[in-house]
């Protein structure tokens, strides 16, 4: 499943108990001079009156005391803008009669290249970070493989070609692209290997403890 974009938490609703943490720093507000008793009536009216977070803010911005948590953080789930930025790591990922992988927290610069020569390489994106919000991946293998594990919250383009070989896109095309998010192209050439790219793999528990219970 695709990691979802949080919506703007100040268009969430607020509930009772929020608005009674706001109406208790009001209150102290008051009992502190901060606010008279007509500017007391008319925000807690204004109060009771609001249905979002965004509306419970402004009502304690300019008190000076601390804010009641009543805005829900968003969850974030590595949300596509957060991906772009950092300091790139290599340029190249070679690999001959040999594996090469690259995986986890690592920043893929605006260029990569992959070579695969009776080998294999393995470039996980999953966790990754881009340099830029546009990367180019040059993909080559001979005699070889290349893997690129591309998340769902990235959007990927390939027009590598394959000669006595594959060079294969097994990310869905057409997939939406991600508001944001980096924009990931991949190019090259497959000749007596395979270049592969695809999602991650998902996780199989709900089908898996249905068939022991039907085993």
């Amino acid at each position: 499943m695709s990691d979802e974009l949080v919506p703007d938490p100040r268009q969430m609703r607020a509930s009772d108990a929020d608005r009674e943490k706001v109406a208790q720093v009001l209150q102290q507000a008051h009992g502190e001079g901060r606010l008279d008793l007509h500017e007391l009536d008319e925000r807690l009216a204004s109060l009771y009156a609001a249905k979002t977070y965004g509306e419970l803010v402004p009502l304690t911005a300019d008190l000076g005391v601390p804010t009641p948590a009543v805005l829900p953080m968003p969850v974030q789930h590595n949300m596509p803008a957060s991906r772009i930025g950092g300091t790139p790591g290599s340029t190249a990922s070679f690999a001959f009669w040999s594996g090469v992988e690259r995986k986890g927290e690592w920043v893929v610069p605006p260029t990569h290249t992959a070579v695969a020569i009776m080998g294999g390489v393995q470039l996980d994106l999953t966790k990754a970070r881009f340099a830029q919000g546009e990367t180019t991946i040059h993909a080559y293998a001979l005699m070889g493989g290349v893997e690129i594990i591309v998340p769902e919250d990235i959007t990927v383009r390939v027009d590598g070609v394959g000669f006595m070989g594959a060079f294969e896109d097994a990310t869905h095309k057409g997939a939406p692209t991600i508001p944001g998010g980096p924009i990931v192209r991949i190019t090259g050439f497959a000749m007596m290997g395979a270049v592969e790219v695809k999602r991650p793999k998902r996780k199989k528990i709900k089908g898996q403890k249905r068939d022991e219970l039907e085993g």
